[in-house]
C-alpha cells in the first residue's frame, strides 16, 4: 500500500479533512466548486485578536495565501497558520529558544539549556525588535498573537493536539516575541573551527595547517600569541556552545504514550494516512545557489532570479512557503515557519535570494583568571569582575537546577578552567541588535527598486550573505551581508588573548561590503565560494575558508553560454548534477594502467561518459564510489594522527595535488599520484562489488542501496514498526553529491540539499515555479504533509501563483477569519 501512495502525485481531498478544521468558535462547512477543483469552505467566526475579516486560500500544493485589510491581521494570520501546521516544531523551537528543553526530556538536555541562556540576547527588546522593520515590534507581537490563538484553541480541544505531545505527555507553551528573535537556528559563525585551528596549530605549527587547509584569497595569520598555552586548548572549551547548537535526539524514555494511544494512532493512520513525519529540528549547513540574470539574456526579455538554499532535509521541512497580501504587503515565497515575512521570494517589484557569504562575527578570547578570586579576569592590566546572571532551570524527573552564568567585557563565559586559572569567553556579533537569522527580509518584502532593497540589506546581521536581486525595470545586482567586525591586528582564525590586545574596532558597513549592480556579463551568481572582487580593500572583513568553487565554477559555465535562457534552462541547471571534478579525474585516470579485470571494465565504462552524475547511470555509480575513496585516502594519506578531526583537506585542494604532485606522492612524483589513482579506484570497485554485487550493470547510482533519500520520523518511529512504515518517506532515487550544482550530499541518503527552490521571472509573476520538501504540514494526517515529497524528489516544481484569478483556480481549502468580541480596537 504505501508503494502505491508514492505514486499519488496530490493526495485527494477526503471529507475527514473537517474534522480538523481551525475553529474558535462557531464554524460552518460546505463544499464548493473553484475553477473545477473541489474545495473545503470553512468559516472561522469570532477569532479574538483580529481587526477585520482575514481570507486564507490554500492552493493544492499546501500553499497558504493569506489576504487581510491591515498589517497586523497579516501577520496574526501568518502566524496562526504556520503554527496550526507546525505546532510541535513551534515547541521545540520555544524550548532551544528559552533554554527549557531539560523539562521535558530530562538532565541529558541541561547543558543545552545552560548554552541556550548563556547565550541569550538580552539587549533592549523594543530596539531589536524595531531594527528589522520599523514596524518590527507591532509585526512581532501580531505574529506572536496569531500563534498563540491557534495554542488557544488547541488546548481547549486537545484532540487536535499533534501526536508528538500526546507522545511526550506535554502540552504546547505560549510564545512571546523575544522567542521570535532568538539566535539558536541561525548560522553564526566559525567559533569551532578556530578552536580546532587553534588547536591544530599548538600541535603542528601554523604552516603544516596551512599546507592543508585551503585558506583563500588572503593568507590568514595563524601563528598563536606568546602568552597563551596551546596545551590548554580542548574542545571541552566550547561545550555549553555547542550543546545549545546541537540536535535534539529523541530516545525512547522520552516516551510517555500508552499503549493504547499507540493501537489508536495506528489505526488512525491506517484509515487516512499515505504520508509520513521526521525529525523537525535539525539545523545544518550546506551549499547554495542563486542567481540573477538580465533581460538581454532571457527568452521573455526580462530578469530572472533563481535561488535554491542548500540545508537539512527533513519532516516537517525546515521551510515554510506563505503569500502574504494586505495594504503596503504583496510577497510570496519561502522563509521559516517560526518567522515572520518572506525571506526569499518576490513582490510586485522585484525578487531576491540569499546563499552564505563566508562571515566570521566570533572570536575565542583567553583570560588569565585571579588566583585569589576565579571571578575576576585581567584585561588591560586590570582585574575586572565577571558579570553574573543567574538562572533557574526546570528539569524532568528531578529537582531545578540554579546556574551562575558568566560574562566578561567580550561576551559569554563558556568554561572556566580553575586548575590552570583559565578563562574562555566567546565575543559573538550575533549578539548586537539586528542579530536574529532572516529578519531583516521584512524590510526587503517592501522594496520597489534596487536602492531600496540595499538599504533593507544593511539591517541583515544573521548570517552572512549573499544577496541577488532583480527588478521589473531590469536591474540585477549582488549585495554580500552580514555583521562583521574590524580586526587590525589578528585574522580571528585562532584564539587570542583577552588581555585587551586583540579587539574589534568596531563593524563595516553592510553597503561597503562587496557588491555590484548589472554586471557586464549580463549575470551575477553565487554558490559559497569566494566571489570577492579583486579590487575589493576590506580583505580583513572577508572569511578566509570558503566552498569549493565546483558549483559555481559550473553555473557559470551555463550562464556564460551565448545562449538564450529560459525558465526551463533555469530548472535544469538548478537540478544539475554535472560534475566539475568528475571532468578532470577521470581524465587522469584514463592514462592510468589497471590490471584488475573488473576495475579495468569499470574503467572502461567511463570512457566517453558526459560526467553527469544521473541517478540510473552506471557511470555516476563507479564515479561517485571514487570520489569517495579518493576523499577518505587523502584524508588517511595527508592529515597527520594528530590533526584528525581538528581539520579537513578540500577536494580542490587534492585535486591540484594531483595535477601538480611534485612534493606530494613521495621521491617519484608521478609514479606515486598514480599509484594513488589506481589503488582509490580500485578499492571503489571492491566497495561496489560488495555493495551491489559483481555484475557492473547492477551499480546504477540512484537505488535504495546506494544513492537515495529517506526521510525517517524519529518520534512516531519509537512506538512500532508498523506506525513508523506509516510515517516515513521514502525512499526514492537520487543523484548528484556535494559537488553538483544539484547538491545532494557524498553520504547515501541524502540529508541535505536545495530545502526549497524558486525560479521567478520579473516579467510575470505567474510564472514563478517553486518547491520545497516534503510538505506543508507537519501532521501525517494531513494531505499537505509529504505531497511534495516525489515532486521534489524527481526535480520538479509547481507553479506559484501571485494573481488572485490564477490562486482562484487551484484553491483547496478556503478560510475566512472574523473578528471576535475580544478583537484589537
Amino acid at each position: 500500500m504505501k508503494a502505491f501512495f508514492r505514486h499519488i502525485r496530490y493526495p485527494v481531498i477526503v471529507p475527514w479533512m473537517l474534522l480538523f478544521c481551525s475553529t474558535v468558535a462557531a464554524q460552518t462547512s460546505e463544499k464548493l466548486t473553484l475553477g473545477g477543483l473541489p474545495a473545503v469552505h470553512r468559516l472561522v467566526r469570532g477569532q479574538a485578536g483580529l481587526k477585520a475579516p482575514v481570507e486564507i486560500l490554500r492552493d493544492q500544493w499546501g500553499v497558504n495565501h493569506i489576504y487581510a485589510d491591515n498589517q497586523h491581521d497579516l501577520f496574526f494570520a501568518q502566524g496562526y497558520a504556520a503554527a496550526k501546521d507546525r505546532l510541535f516544531q513551534f515547541e521545540v523551537w520555544r524550548r532551544r529558544a528559552t533554554g527549557t528543553v531539560s523539562e521535558i526530556f530530562g538532565p541529558d538536555e541541561l547543558q543545552r539549556d545552560i548554552g541556550a541562556r548563556l547565550f541569550k540576547f538580552r539587549g533592549n527588546l523594543k530596539d531589536e525588535f524595531n531594527h528589522y522593520h520599523p514596524q518590527g515590534e507591532a509585526i512581532m507581537k501580531a505574529y506572536v498573537e496569531g500563534v498563540n490563538a491557534w495554542i488557544d484553541e488547541v488546548l481547549r480541544n486537545p484532540e487536535k493536539l499533534p501526536v508528538e505531545f500526546r507522545i511526550l505527555d506535554i502540552k504546547p507553551g505560549k510564545w512571546t516575541p523575544d522567542i521570535v528573535v532568538s539566535r539558536h537556528q541561525g548560522l553564526l559563525g566559525n567559533i569551532t573551527e578556530e578552536l580546532n585551528l587553534g588547536i591544530a596549530v599548538a600541535r603542528a605549527g601554523a604552516s603544516k595547517v596551512k599546507e592543508l587547509v585551503w585558506f583563500h584569497p588572503k593568507d590568514p595569520q595563524l601563528d598563536l600569541d606568546s602568552t597563551l598555552r596551546g596545551d590548554l586548548l580542548k574542545e571541552e572549551i566550547l561545550s555549553l556552545y555547542n550543546a545549545y547548537r546541537r540536535d535534539i535526539g529523541f530516545k525512547p524514555d522520552h516516551i510517555s504514550i500508552s499503549h493504547k494511544d499507540s493501537v489508536e494512532l495506528l489505526e488512525r493512520l491506517n484509515r487516512f494516512s499515505p504520508q509520513g513525519n521526521a525529525e523537525p529540528f535539525r539545523h545544518g549547513e550546506g551549499g547554495s545557489n542563486n542567481w540573477v540574470v538580465n533581460g538581454s539574456k532571457t527568452a521573455s526579455g526580462h530578469a530572472i532570479m533563481a535561488n535554491d538554499p542548500h540545508r537539512v532535509v527533513a519532516v516537517p521541512s525546515l521551510r515554510y512557503m506563505v503569500h502574504l497580501v494586505a495594504p503596503g504587503w504583496n510577497v510570496i515565497g519561502g522563509g521559516e515557519p517560526v518567522i515572520p515575512g518572506v525571506s526569499i521570494g518576490h513582490n510586485e517589484y522585484g525578487a531576491w535570494g540569499l546563499t552564505v557569504f563566508k562571515t566570521d562575527a566570533e572570536d575565542l578570547y583567553v583570560y588569565d583568571l585571579n588566583p585569589d578570586d576565579l571571578r575576576q579576569y585581567r584585561y588591560k592590566g586590570k582585574w575586572l569582575r565577571m558579570k553574573e546572571v543567574r538562572e533557574t532551570i526546570p528539569v524532568k524527573g528531578g529537582v531545578a537546577v540554579t546556574v551562575t552564568l558568566h560574562y566578561t567585557t567580550h561576551g559569554p563565559v563558556t568554561y572556566i578552567d580553575s586548575l590552570n586559572r583559565k578563562g574562555y569567553a566567546v565575543k559573538c556579533g550575533w549578539l548586537e541588535p539586528g542579530g536574529a537569522p532572516y529578519l531583516a527580509s521584512l524590510r526587503m518584502n517592501q522594496a520597489r527598486d534596487w536602492e531600496a532593497f540595499r538599504d533593507a540589506c544593511s539591517y541583515s546581521h544573521i548570517p552572512g550573505e549573499n544577496m541577488v536581486w532583480a527588478d521589473r525595470n531590469g536591474n540585477i545586482g549582488w549585495q554580500a551581508v552580514g555583521i562583521v567586525p574590524v580586526r587590525r591586528n589578528f585574522s580571528g582564525m585562532v584564539p587570542v588573548p583577552g588581555d585587551g590586545r586583540y579587539e574589534w574596532d568596531g563593524y563595516l558597513p553592510i553597503k561597503q561590503r562587496p557588491q555590484v549592480l548589472n554586471p557586464k556579463d549580463g549575470f551575477f551568481a553565487t554558490a559559497n565560494q569566494n566571489v570577492t572582487p579583486d579590487n575589493y580593500t576590506n580583505w580583513n572583513t572577508v572569511g578566509f575558508t570558503w566552498a569549493d568553487p565546483f558549483r559555481g565554477d559550473r553555473i557559470n559555465e551555463v550562464l556564460g553560454t551565448n545562449k538564450t535562457l529560459s525558465l526551463d534552462d533555469m530548472k535544469a541547471l538548478q537540478t544539475d548534477y554535472f560534475s566539475i571534478p568528475a571532468r578532470t579525474l577521470v581524465s587522469l585516470l584514463s592514462k592510468i594502467q589497471i590490471d584488475k579485470a573488473l576495475a579495468k571494465e569499470a574503467q572502461a565504462r567511463l570512457s566517453g561518459w558526459e560526467f553527469v552524475l544521473s541517478p540510473n547511470s552506471v557511470e555516476a555509480g563507479i564515479y561517485a564510489m571514487w570520489e569517495r575513496q579518493i576523499m577518505s585516502h587523502a584524508r588517511e594519506k595527508f592529515i597527520p594522527a594528530e590533526l584528525t578531526g581538528l581539520v579537513s583537506v578540500q577536494l580542490t585542494r587534492i585535486i591540484r595535488w594531483l595535477e601538480n604532485p611534485e612534493g606530494r606522492f613521495g621521491a617519484q612524483p608521478i609514479a606515486g599520484r598514480d599509484a594513488f589513482l589506481r589503488t582509490t579506484f580500485e578499492m571503489a570497485i571492491e566497495e561496489l562489488k560488495e555493495k551491489l554485487g559483481d555484475s557492473i550493470d547492477h551499480w546504477q547510482y540512484g537505488q535504495e542501496k546506494y544513492k537515495h533519500i529517506t526521510l525517517v520520523n524519529h518520534v512516531p518511529g519509537l512506538l512500532n514498526a508498523q506506525v513508523k512504515e506509516k510515517v516515513d518517506l521514502g525512499p526514492l532515487p537520487r543523484g548528484g553529491n556535494s559537488h553538483t550544482p544539484n547538491a545532494t550530499g557524498s553520504d547515501d541518503n541524502q540529508t541535505s540539499g536545495a530545502s526549497f527552490r524558486i525560479i521567478v521571472d520579473v516579467g510575470d509573476w505567474d510564472n514563478t515555479l517553486m518547491i520545497s520538501t516534503p510538505g506543508q504540514s507537519a501532521d501525517p494526517l494531513s494531505p499537505f504533509y509529504g505531497n511534495l515529497f516525489e515532486l521534489w524528489a524527481r526535480d520538479e516544481y509547481f507553479p506559484a501563483y501571485y494573481s488572485r484569478e490564477k490562486i482562484e483556480r487551484v484553491t483547496k481549502d478556503r478560510i475566512l477569519m472574523t473578528p471576535g468580541k475580544g478583537k484589537n480596537k
